[in-house]
């Protein structure tokens, strides 16, 4: 048997609770938004990587409005789950709230909207 501490067991609750949040919001998604955003795939991360970044979340790779170069190019999204629970202050209301905002903001950047368009659309 394995000991499991407290940080593991809270990671886990974490990404449970992000996964459900996550879920949640490509349903409600219109159908031709969801589409899209299923092109892009989402990782729940325990940090972001270097503990110096101020970050929720993070979209990397190119649009849908940009030609990706390569495979190095391929769009991600990332949360950072610790990041967010901390901004949260370890409220699980506040979480789920903060995680689906970020993660809607992100899909902004993918679907190729610049800061000014995804604060237009009420996702900053």
């Amino acid at each position: 048997m394995r000991a499991v501490d407290g940080s593991e067991r809270r990671l886990k609750r974490l990404r449970r609770r992000a996964l459900r949040v996550t879920e949640d919001v490509f349903r409600a998604l219109p159908n031709d938004l969801r589409e899209m955003a299923d092109r892009v795939p989402i990782f729940l991360e325990a940090a972001a990587p270097s503990p110096d970044e101020d970050l929720l979340g993070c979209f990397e790779g190119s649009s849908l409005a940009e030609e990706a170069a390569g495979p190095e190019d391929s769009p991600r999204i990332t949360l950072y789950l610790e990041a967010i629970d901390a901004y949260t202050e370890g409220d699980p209301v506040s979480f789920g709230d903060e995680v689906r905002v970020t993660l809607l903001h992100e899909l902004g950047h993918f679907f190729g909207w610049n800061e000014d368009e995804v604060a237009a659309r009420g996702l900053d």
